[in-house]
């Protein structure tokens, strides 16, 4: 089970915009139809510039849009 007392949250680097927005841009040019950049991008170039490890069931999507991004599958 995840110790959620042990995590910690940190504020979304400057830094990550760019490379969110970059995932974005991609995104939309495979055909996705969303207006509004997703959270999973928010989280991907956060952890990506924070070099952080993100914990999720389906670790495809951050390695298509972030690839040397470290995922833990649960």
């Amino acid at each position: 089970m995840l110790a959620v007392y042990e995590t910690q949250r940190s504020a979304l680097p400057w830094a990550s915009a760019a490379l969110a927005a970059g995932a974005f841009r991609l995104y939309r040019e495979r055909g996705g139809n969303k207006t509004a950049p997703l959270p999973d991008f928010f989280i991907g170039a956060h952890a990506a510039v924070a070099n952080l490890t993100v914990l999720t069931r389906d670790p495809a999507p951050y390695h298509s849009y972030f690839g040397r991004l470290k995922t833990l599958g649960v």
